[in-house]
């Protein structure tokens, strides 16, 4: 529970880190509209990748052959998810100026970068 906890607390403080930055930058360069949508897909991204860490944590304390599936049920379940929200975000919610697709994948970016950073780290330091 440890190592859970201390992911989501770095996982907010990149959230934190993310929007506080892209309100920065949306605020000089007078992009007032897509803050909205920042605060949306950070939280969004956040809850997705909080649900896959814990996916991934909770196969940390079982046999070695469980470890693996949670692990891969982990990275497709985030992977699932966030192909769901780019349905929704692009086909549904018809957010698809250069603006709104950019925010969206540096988002995508940085959360799946943190979240693999998050599990080879893990793999590092307990091997399957």
């Amino acid at each position: 529970m440890k190592s859970l906890s201390k992911n989501i607390v770095l996982l907010l403080a990149l959230s934190l880190i993310v929007s506080f930055s892209g309100y920065i930058l949306l605020t000089s360069m007078k992009l007032f509209a897509l803050i909205p949508d920042l605060i949306i897909l950070t939280v969004v991204f956040s809850f997705i990748a909080v649900l896959a860490i814990f996916v991934f944590q909770r196969g940390q304390s079982r046999e070695p052959q469980s470890q693996t599936m949670h692990t891969l049920v982990s990275m497709s379940l985030k992977f699932l998810l966030e192909l769901l929200l780019t349905i929704i975000w692009f086909i549904v919610a018809k957010k698809t100026f250069v603006g709104s697709v950019l925010m969206f994948f540096i988002l995508y970016l940085a959360f799946s970068l943190f979240l693999i950073m998050i599990i080879l780290k893990t793999l590092k330091n307990k091997s399957l």
